[in-house]
């Protein structure tokens, strides 16, 4: 019997759609087509885009490179969500549009709180006694 994704996985389906969707947004956003200050002076990186089951909702997380300011850029999306979900329903051959909501990604700024607990001095120290046995 084939193994059915659960509430905590998602499905191939899922992943796939949500794949496009961050690809959609991604070239819409690189290239400028949102005639917005805040979103045409800061490159934006979306990371990830999580589907719900049954794909009428997406939750898009978003990284501003270069330091750019978050609230600012997730502020600008939010004011031009409409648009970009009519450019993802352009882009994307889906039966619904899927409603976008965007959010922070903050997986880059956890690993780079491990990679700052891993270079502690005790970390270290560890490390080295391990080398030796």
């Amino acid at each position: 019997m084939p193994k059915r994704a659960t509430a905590t996985e998602p499905s191939v389906r899922m992943l796939r759609v949500g794949e496009q969707v961050r690809h959609a947004l991604s070239e819409v956003l690189s290239r400028g087509d949102v005639h917005d200050e805040a979103l045409s002076s800061t490159p934006i990186s979306v990371t990830e885009v999580r589907m719900s089951p049954d794909l009428r909702h997406a939750t898009v997380f978003v990284k501003p490179l270069l330091g750019g300011d978050e609230e600012a850029i997730l502020t600008a999306l939010k004011r031009n969500v409409r648009y970009l979900r009519g450019e993802v329903s352009r882009r994307v051959n889906m039966k619904y549009s899927a409603s976008l909501k965007f959010r922070a990604d903050e997986s880059f700024d956890e690993g780079g709180h491990i990679d700052s607990l891993l270079r502690t001095a005790k970390v270290a120290r560890d490390l080295e006694g391990r080398e030796e046995d």
